[in-house]
């Protein structure tokens, strides 16, 4: 995870929106219905669902777009962009649609925070979240967290520790914060907690300044 410079953002009463903005564009809606649809295969009766239409049908959606869809090349940098705010990103970005999506705000004591409820398709054991996602969710918080406190780093090591299961269909808080700083390494914390304040899982992350000259 890489998050640097970030650009500009709304501002709500309770901090400075970090990720990018809801509108009503048609890649906005179209991305909104993949979700719907990703929830739904999880969710439908495999026996009477008429899979074999639906099959072709999305069939037919994929082939349009991937006739309008430019070089895998230019992609890679234009979903960069954005230093790990992007709308492209797999936390975070309204135009994936693996994203939950994930709202990250800025808060004035340098830490980030968002709430988010996770469906079907981020299911581990039954009823909880994948430990790999809370894992994502995190990786991705503390880089944005960097990003606020005016860092940039490469992900080196994460410690995650698993509290207790971490409920779907609940909101759930993700936040991160910058914690100190030596020479390139870059030491920020974070956490996911349920909203009774649960820890769930916790997270100390080390990250790498490339900016930053290595001592001689």
């Amino acid at each position: 995870m890489n998050a640097g410079t970030h650009p500009t953002h709304d501002t709500s009463p309770s901090g400075t929106v970090l990720t990018s903005g809801r509108n009503d564009s048609a890649v906005d809606r179209a991305t909104e219905a993949a979700r719907r649809v990703i929830d739904a295969l999880l969710r439908t009766d495999r026996g009477n669902a008429n899979l074999e239409r639906v099959a072709e049908e999305l069939n037919g959606v994929a082939q349009h777009l991937e006739s309008h869809s430019p070089a895998v090349e230019e992609r890679l940098i234009d979903m960069w962009n954005g230093e790990g705010v992007t709308r492209h990103d797999p936390v975070t970005g309204l135009e994936n649609a693996i994203a939950p999506p994930l709202v990250l705000e800025g808060k004035s004591d340098g830490s980030v925070e968002g709430t988010v409820e996770l469906t079907l398709a981020y299911q581990g054991p039954p009823g909880h979240v994948h430990g790999g996602v809370s894992a994502l969710l995190l990786d991705h918080t503390l880089g944005v967290a960097n990003a606020w406190s005016g860092k940039s780093g490469m992900t080196a090591q994460l410690n995650i520790r698993y509290h207790s299961p971490t409920p779907l269909f609940e909101p759930l808080t993700v936040t991160a914060k910058l914690d100190t700083v030596d020479g390139r390494k870059i030491n920020t914390v974070g956490n996911i907690r349920t909203a009774d304040g649960r820890i769930c899982v916790s997270v100390e992350g080390l990250f790498i300044d490339k900016t930053v000259p290595r001592p001689r």
